[in-house]
């Protein structure tokens, strides 16, 4: 007969028991990031909270959270009291931003192309030199700008805003552009050029489909900084050629600030970029990933 022995019961090692200490900086870094994120969201959500109540319980201190909710604030936008209808701006905005985007892709697409995939000569020089126009003020060439507008006779017409904002969002985009096009692989293009493709053709067929998620990325940008510009439209257009930020200004009067009109004025106004944005999602999450360094 044998004895047996008995092997002593397996005990949990400590590196199984004692969760990882990246798992736990990982959970620090998440709850951070969902407490940064709640704090820049807070004030967008409660600015649309008080577009939905009347003007004397948006003006209580402290906000009144669960006040009744009311369509008087965009009632009184879209100008049942006072008769100014806003959609004469917000479609001068949509026209203002949606062709200077294009604009600056028709013009930032091949400039990018000659920058990246066939550099010109000094092309760090021209880098340079559009990098150079965005260092100054934006105030500070106001007055020849107006001066010259005045001059030629275009002083509250929306063609000259689609020219000011094309030539604002143009050094962006090429900058943009050039670090999408970067990552285009030489081969492919070497391939297309051994079939016989033009350089229309290229871009057309073959370089524009691989840098979709960029070019949306570029447009989305482009469009959002023109939807927003308040400078150059407040002080170049009056009546005709007056934009949705220039419009919002109007509900600023001496009589003082109606808190749930204005929120409601700019939940509005924000919806166009909201839209663009989330209907763009995927392709700008891809966009601005597309240049990253791997």
């Amino acid at each position: 007969m044998t004895a047996t022995i008995d092997a002593p019961p397996a005990t949990p090692s400590r590196l199984a028991t004692a969760p990882p200490r990246r798992n736990r900086s990982g959970m620090l870094l998440g709850l951070l990031a969902w407490i940064v994120g709640l704090l820049f969201v807070a004030p967008v959500l409660w600015m649309v909270l008080t577009s939905f109540h009347n003007e004397n319980d948006a003006a209580t201190n402290p906000p009144s959270l669960f006040a009744p909710l009311s369509l008087e604030g965009y009632a009184n936008f879209f100008g049942s009291t006072t008769g100014a209808s806003p959609w004469p701006p917000l479609l001068n905005s949509v026209t203002a931003s949606v062709l200077s985007t294009l604009l600056v892709l028709l013009l930032a697409i091949p400039a990018a192309y000659a920058l990246s995939i066939r550099p010109v000569r000094k092309w760090t020089d021209v880098l340079f030199f559009f990098l150079s126009t965005k260092m100054l003020p934006v105030v500070a060439g106001l007055l020849p700008v107006y001066l010259i507008a005045q001059g030629i006779g275009m002083l509250d017409n929306i063609w000259l805003l689609v020219v000011l904002y094309t030539s604002m969002n143009l050094p962006i985009a090429v900058w943009m552009m050039r670090s999408f096009l970067a990552e285009v692989p030489g081969e492919v293009l070497e391939a297309a050029s051994m079939d016989g493709c033009s350089l229309p053709r290229t871009l057309r067929t073959i370089v524009i489909p691989m840098v979709a998620p960029g070019i949306a990325a570029t447009s989305l940008i482009c469009f959002i900084f023109s939807w927003n510009e308040l400078l150059f439209a407040r002080v170049l257009t009056a009546t005709v050629a007056q934009t949705a930020p220039v419009f919002l200004t109007s509900f600023v009067t001496s009589q003082g600030l109606f808190l749930a009109k204005v929120c409601a004025a700019a939940v509005v106004v924000s919806l166009p970029v909201l839209i663009a944005g989330f209907a763009a999602q995927d392709k700008l999450v891809q966009g601005l990933s597309l240049g990253a360094i791997k």
